[in-house]
């Protein structure tokens, strides 16, 4: 089963006059990047929302938001009412002077520094387990919409390695034509440029056998195949994250590949080296979106 790392889960539920609301947000990354937004009453256990968040998502580019709403405000506040009447005082004294209108002076007061201030107000204990539930049902759909997205992944890379395989499989029908029509081509250049009778068929056997040993591409081809079994299996383990494995057997596919491609000097297996990379580059791309 494979998880994707995109996803989207949310969840609100209401609480001794509190509506907690948790939207959390998932995207592509290769390390886990968290951010998290609290209201006030949170700050206190933030370490512990961090840690229940990275235990559950485990990567990606998390953004967690988190609101609580109470008596109709989500941000309780709140006022200092003797700062206010001091400021009014000196404005009104000023306004006397000034032979000014106060009537109005109310909202201005009001966004004076230190007026009105967020609540230092926390969480009870038994709130915060509450909100703790909420927490969790949003972590949970989220993680059932990376279940829906990497079983979607998870059919198109195994039709990319089953791809791949197939293409190997077709090389190995080409390879022992391959070899003959090299060795005949050289035959027929030695022949035209040397001459027939001027050949040492001796030091032409050893030459030929060197030469077929460094274009040889049968154990390129054992260790190709090997690789697209392991990536299947993988694909199979119960293990949630393993897109960093998943990954690294796909660099290893790609060198057998582009070392095949190296060796063939033939068209008919280079034009299967060339679908093969293609299919690589696409699982490739799959593949970064896997948890």
């Amino acid at each position: 089963m494979l998880k994707s790392m995109t996803g989207f889960g949310k969840a609100e539920q209401t609480v001794n006059e509190k509506t907690f609301l948790v939207e959390v947000k998932a995207l592509n990354g290769k390390q886990l990047e968290l951010q998290v937004k609290l209201p006030p009453l949170l700050r206190p256990y933030e370490f512990e929302i961090r840690n229940i968040v990275q235990e559950h998502l485990v990567r990606g580019t998390i953004d967690c938001m988190i609101t609580i709403k109470q008596n109709g405000a989500s941000k309780p506040v709140n006022i200092n009412t003797d700062l206010i009447k001091a400021y009014y005082r000196q404005i009104d004294e000023l306004a006397s002077e000034l032979k000014i209108d106060t009537n109005s002076v109310l909202s201005a007061l009001l966004r004076l520094p230190e007026v009105v201030t967020p609540t230092t107000d926390v969480l009870s204990e038994n709130d915060y387990a509450e909100f703790k539930k909420v927490l969790l049902a949003a972590l949970s759909a989220l993680n059932k919409h990376r279940v829906d997205e990497g079983s979607i992944l998870e059919k198109d890379l195994i039709k990319r390695i089953a791809n791949i395989k197939e293409q190997e499989e077709a090389i190995l029908l080409l390879e022992p034509n391959r070899k003959t029509r090299i060795v005949d081509e050289i035959n027929q250049l030695l022949e035209k440029n040397v001459g027939k009778e001027n050949i040492d068929n001796n030091r032409m056997e050893q030459e030929l056998i060197y030469y077929m040993e460094k274009i040889d591409i049968h154990e390129e081809q054992i260790r190709l195949r090997q690789h697209c079994e392991y990536f299947a299996s993988i694909l199979q383990e119960a293990d949630e994250s393993k897109g960093k494995k998943l990954s690294f057997i796909l660099q290893e596919i790609g060198r057998e590949i582009n070392t095949t491609g190296s060796k063939a000097y033939d068209a008919a297996i280079q034009k299967c080296v060339v679908k093969m990379k293609d299919e690589l580059e696409k699982a490739k791309e799959q593949v970064l979106n896997v948890l």
